[in-house]
């Protein structure tokens, strides 16, 4: 049991959160929700012990271990990725080590008898004793099964981390807490880089092997599949739900419904007592009274509602021009780097307005083939772009083109037309630019920042053909909210390159599976995909037995 008592956290004169307590039971799988700003992250890494609160503490048993995996990693190292990952066991390998180093010693020496061959014997005894009363010593297996679960290769294990990206180093960190079996699993966005087959592996884990879990995360699938508690912190404060995250939100809504109305009774309460102190200041007879009421109303404390979600906002692409009947066709479309083929064999055409998804596991080519399409690489076969297809891409690294110098109301307001221009300070706001944001360059934004600005501005672009790679991260759930809506409306031609179920689920009616160094289509939506798959999986998994 893990115990947070009367946390505070105060900058300045501004308090983020106080006098927040809950406690953290075995198998507990907690949600963390709560609008961007609200103190999440900072919550999480107090109860790591990475950062100090203004007050207040966090007990746990005596041995207990608790295992953070934070949004954004900064370490280099040199290892393998298999010798970064047994760091996890870095302890119980320095006893193995010494062990030897002393049974070294003992098979060397000659001098049996001495006091001091005694108490290396002693030391080996003791040292034995506690490394054997480790739980698991089969330390590589360990290894190699999380590391095949999260998506790595046996070839990438003695690849370096250095060759991978921020993402597949982000998979390494969290190989490591999951090896370590601690009693509580902190996770702030787990599943950003990470493919569907691979969230799905880490939601199976979590349930059956974790002790218990905190975890923020922007995918409602992954947190509703997980969690059975959600935490919300708004307005400084806590709620505490024994629900899941679907659940968790039916109760908020009746939660603010009656803080509403309370709102409004209390308000009417005070108007009638405000009118009757006006009419009255100034008669004698009324005086005790009107001298009673304005006390009163001092004294009262006012019913405050929690903060209200704004994602009434509508968002609406610019009208399509219009496009051919066929935006694009891939015949026999081959890709490799050296020796490696990416995939091989791939055709297919979309029609106008048709919308699809492309899915599967990491390294199998989505962004390859997106890269293809946008002439940014070179390829075999044939693609041809119909008439007048006007491409709007969004890719991570889009961010790169926004121009440093303009401020963040500017690169908007540049682009902005017609009735749009009356709503920009209400897209900024949706998109989590507060008035503070606005006049900021470029520069001085965050990479998070830059790749919400480009979204924002692709949203205002009149296109007949989108093509968005990973457009989820960085987004909270409000913002992506926001964007799913937009897109629904959209009447172009959309391509989707997404890990997230629940924002795919709708958006799309075929979905294009990479894998196996080819392209297979899956008529039907995301959620009759993922159906297929677990059948299909089942189907190997009896082959294999």
């Amino acid at each position: 049991m893990i115990s947070v008592d009367g946390l505070a956290v105060e900058f300045g004169s501004t308090t983020l959160f106080k006098d927040i307590s809950f406690v953290v039971n075995d198998k507990d799988r907690i949600a963390l929700m709560g609008k961007n700003g609200a103190g999440k992250s900072t919550l999480l890494k107090i109860i790591a012990g990475a950062k100090t609160a203004s007050s207040g503490k966090v007990s746990t048993h005596d041995g207990a271990v608790i295992a953070y995996l934070p949004q954004h990693l900064l370490t280099e190292d040199n290892r393998s990725v298999f010798e970064e990952a047994a760091q996890a066991f870095s302890g119980a390998l320095e006893m193995e080590k010494q062990i030897e180093d002393l049974n070294n010693q003992l098979s060397s020496r000659t001098d049996y008898e001495s006091a001091e061959y005694y108490e290396i014997i002693e030391q080996v005894a003791t040292l034995s004793e506690k490394y054997y009363s480790i739980e698991n010593t089969n330390f590589d297996a360990d290894i190699e099964k999380i590391l095949l679960g999260l998506g790595f290769l046996r070839s990438d294990f003695t690849r370096p981390t250095s060759e991978f990206s921020g993402g597949w180093r982000m998979r390494i960190e969290l190989a490591k807490i999951l090896l370590q079996k601690p009693d509580l699993i902190l996770l702030d966005e787990p599943t950003n880089h990470m493919d569907i087959e691979s969230i799905q592996w880490l939601e199976e884990f979590l349930i059956n092997n974790a002790k218990a879990v905190i975890v923020i995360s922007h995918d409602k699938a992954f947190i509703d599949n997980i969690t059975t508690r959600t935490i919300e912190i708004t307005m400084g404060r806590i709620y505490d739900y024994k629900v899941n995250y679907s659940h968790y939100l039916e109760l908020r809504r009746e939660r603010r419904e009656q803080q509403q109305k309370h709102y409004d009774e209390q308000q009417k309460f005070i108007a009638e007592n405000m009118d009757f102190i006006e009419r009255f200041k100034g008669t004698y007879s009324k005086t005790n009274q009107v001298q009673s009421r304005v006390k009163m109303l001092e004294k009262l404390p006012i019913i405050e509602i929690d903060e209200v979600d704004n994602s009434a906002l509508r968002l609406k692409f610019p009208p399509s021009p219009r496009s051919g009947n066929y935006p694009l066709v891939i015949e026999e479309m081959s890709k490799t780097y050296g020796d490696h083929l990416v995939f091989s064999d791939v055709s297919f055409a979309l029609e106008r307005g048709e919308r699809v998804a492309f899915v599967g596991k990491n390294g199998e080519g989505k962004s390859t083939l997106v890269k293809a399409i946008m002439s940014e690489i070179d390829y075999k076969g044939k693609l041809t772009l119909g008439h007048n297809a006007l491409i709007g891409y969004f890719a991570q690294n889009q961010a790169s083109s926004l121009d440093e110098e303009n401020t963040v109301f500017k690169t908007i307001d540049d682009i902005a037309k017609g009735d749009i221009r009356t709503k920009i300070r209400d897209i900024l706001g949706a998109f989590m630019f507060g008035g503070d944001d606005w006049d900021k360059k470029v520069k001085m934004l965050s990479g998070g920042e830059r790749t919400r600005l480009a979204m924002i501005k692709l949203l205002l672009e009149p296109v007949n053909f989108l093509i968005l790679d990973e457009p989820t991260n960085h987004l909270d759930l409000k913002t992506k909210d926001i964007l799913k809506g937009a897109l629904k409306d959209y009447d172009g031609t959309l391509i989707l390159v997404s890990h997230d179920r629940d924002f795919l689920d709708g958006l799309v009616n075929k979905v294009y599976e990479f894998g196996n160094k080819r392209v297979k289509e899956h008529l039907g939506d995301v959620s009759s995909f993922l159906e297929k798959k677990k059948l299909d999986n089942l189907k190997e998994l009896e082959r294999k037995s």
